[in-house]
């Protein structure tokens, strides 16, 4: 009886097993500032703990990345598999979804670089498909085992010209949508929930990620998302003049490829807080008003990552270690 009240009510109401909105950060840096002694502190002048931080303020999701074998280098080591474990289990415990995002090195990988690790360095395409299989598949089992299921799992960060270069570049497309699929495969065979997202830059370049989707496509890449970098600081633009190109891409993107969208990196000068508290609130308008709900989130990259620590212009801290008032537009 009970069951048959609940149908009646989803087909009554239009009850939607949708999620909300993702609204959340990527902290990678996280918990080298706090082995280096940085303090975070409420808009009161209070110590207090940064994810709560940005709970406070409307985020719900939380984004990490992985390298393969990384250095012990504060701002661009770390983010091994057992520091990503930890900090998952610690993000999930307050209540953040979690988002695993791997770069397939030992350090940044990012349009400009998309570097082998060391240990896979001399591999063939065919060891490098195992390489990607079975480090993504290591990394999500052990999370799992961990007490952590990610909710969307990223397949390379940046990927405009490929991954694991030269193997991996666009420029041998073939093998690129091979590596891909190992990933996608990997997340799957953990638990096939997971949503696998493929990320490229210049969320706002309609024509870059035609030109990347349409090959994946004709390559049978297999993911659910799509995921976009959106910073107009790199481009020298203001947001104004390319928040309509982002709404275009996202709109073209859900509908030309069938997928969700997702901007998974943005980010604002620290200095200017207006400015940047105005980008988060285009950005987010415009995800969510992408048609059939195919729009499912927005994440600042390190807002927490205060420019006297990283020397990073575009996190969304304060001197004072306080949260930059430009971080409210993730309220509701």
């Amino acid at each position: 009886m009970k069951k048959l009240l609940l149908l009646l009510l989803f087909s009554v109401f239009g009850f939607s097993q949708n999620k909300p909105f993702a609204k959340g950060a990527d902290v990678g840096w996280l918990p080298q500032m706090e082995a280096t002694g940085y303090k975070f502190y409420d808009a009161d002048g209070k110590e207090k703990d940064c994810l709560q931080l940005l709970k406070d303020r409307g985020m719900n999701s939380i984004r990490l990345r992985v390298w393969v074998n990384p250095s012990a280098d504060k701002a661009s080591g770390h983010c091994s598999k057992e520091e990503t474990i930890d900090m998952a289990l610690r993000a999930q415990k307050m209540g953040f979804r979690i988002m695993i995002n791997f770069h397939y090195s030992d350090s940044w990988a990012d349009p400009a670089k998309q570097f082998k690790p060391k240990a896979w360095e001399k591999h063939s395409i065919s060891e490098l498909l195992d390489d990607v299989y079975n480090h993504t598949f290591d990394v999500i089992i052990s999370l799992k085992k961990a007490g952590v299921t990610p909710e969307w799992v990223q397949v390379g960060n940046e990927i405009p010209g490929g991954m694991l270069w030269p193997e991996g570049s666009t420029k041998n497309w073939n093998q690129l949508g091979q590596l891909l699929n190992k990933g996608y495969d990997a997340v799957k065979a953990v638990d096939k929930n997971i949503k696998v997202i493929v990320h490229v830059d210049e969320g706002n370049n309609n024509k870059k990620f035609r030109e990347f989707f349409d090959n994946a496509t004709a390559q049978n890449v297999r993911y659910d998302v799509i995921g976009l970098s959106y910073y107009p600081y790199w481009i020298k633009k203001d947001y104004t003049e390319t928040i309509a190109d982002l709404e275009f891409n996202l709109n073209d993107m859900a509908k030309r490829y069938g997928k969700e969208v997702m901007v998974v990196e943005v980010g604002g000068e620290d200095d200017k807080i207006e400015n940047t508290r105005k980008l988060l609130e285009a950005t987010i308008k415009a995800v969510r008003n992408v048609p059939n709900n195919k729009g499912i989130g927005v994440l600042y990259w390190e807002p927490q990552g205060a420019r006297s620590w990283s020397h990073y212009a575009l996190s969304a801290w304060l001197p004072n270690g306080q949260p930059s008032p430009a971080l409210d537009a993730f309220k509701e």
